[in-house]
């Protein structure tokens, strides 16, 4: 390509960051976008080396793109969303500024500050880096390693921050401090996600946000139906995290009192959340019904970057059962 730049700007939410994230890999490596989407959707291939600098400034309190390895995109007409994951995709630099987000509409907040927690949840739940099969080379290390200790430290932070501001953050848009420690709880998560990886409810979040929703979420444009990233991904969260639980009880606990459950139900403390925001709480809201269940396992199924660090493996019937009781 002969764009001629030298380099990028993105400002705005995840949406943003990731386009710029796409256009950075295709201009610094030209190839079509497929060949570099994960498999099996895509040809998973490896940039050739490091791309242009990208400076990302964030104007949401929530996806951590301006940490992470990974961008996120809509392939329409196979109607699923999917991803590339690179550590080469990562920005040089990112500004991380709380007035950037005093205007956003609460349900914008609440929906990207879901996506914080579920980022932070499923990161610190994902299978110990130490289960999967060693690389012939470091070089051949795929992008989401599993929890590991550094991981933890971050998610684990991110997850606080979440159970302590997230209400305060949806609530008032001139608490500064609140919608700040959003911002630094989504960059926290990212760097903890980018390491240890997310799964189960994200992997259903990209057929749930790709097949054919019919919802029109208060507080986004109004001009096409849809489903915002953070609510796709929670709306399975406490099914899944309810199916994950016998692999570690004692992280899942940990995770529900990060949240600020003290009695450890996990699931409990996402439902609490989730109601105390103002999210759906099923996917009927979204227009799915028990009709649509096996397209959306097809869908999850295909992400098998995200299900591989799962803490517990889910089999057709597992993510059946989890999205059914997610209606």
């Amino acid at each position: 390509m002969s764009a001629e730049v030298d380099g990028f700007v993105s400002l705005g939410g995840g949406s943003a960051i990731d386009t710029a994230k796409v256009a950075n890999l295709i201009v610094s490596h030209p190839a079509p976008v497929m060949e570099y989407v994960n498999a099996p959707i895509g040809g998973g291939r490896a940039p050739a080396g490091p791309l242009l600098p990208h400076l990302a400034i964030p104007t949401t309190c929530g996806t951590g793109s301006e940490a992470t390895t990974v961008a996120v995109l809509d392939i329409p007409e196979r109607r699923v969303k999917t991803g590339i994951s690179h550590r080469y995709l990562r920005p040089s630099q990112a500004i991380v500024d709380p007035d950037l987000a005093r205007t956003l509409p609460a349900e914008v907040v609440a929906a990207t500050g879901l996506d914080v927690v579920c980022h932070a949840a499923e990161s610190y739940l994902a299978r110990p880096y130490t289960s999967r099969e060693r690389p012939a080379s470091p070089a051949d290390r795929p992008p989401y390693q599993g929890s590991n200790p550094v991981a933890d430290v971050w998610s684990a932070k991110a997850l606080e921050y979440g159970g302590k501001y997230l209400r305060r953050a949806v609530a008032d848009g001139d608490d500064v401090e609140a919608r700040g420690a959003m911002m630094l709880a989504a960059s926290m998560a990212g760097v903890g996600f980018g390491s240890a990886g997310v799964h189960i409810p994200h992997a259903c979040a990209y057929p749930i946000a790709g097949l054919r929703p019919r919802f029109r979420p208060p507080g986004y444009p109004g001009d096409h139906e849809f489903v915002p990233h953070g609510l796709s991904v929670i709306v399975t969260a406490p099914a899944a995290f309810a199916f994950t639980a016998t692999a570690d009880p004692e992280r899942h606990a940990r995770v529900a009192r990060l949240l600020g459950r003290e009695d450890g139900d996990l699931p409990a403390a996402l439902r609490e959340l989730m109601r105390d925001v103002g999210a759906p709480d099923g996917l009927r809201a979204f227009g799915y019904g028990e009709d649509d269940v096996p397209a959306l396992v097809d869908g999850a199924l295909r992400q098998q970057r995200l299900l591989a660090v799962a803490p517990r493996e889910p089999g057709a019937d597992d993510l059946a059962a989890i999205l059914t009781a997610s209606l």
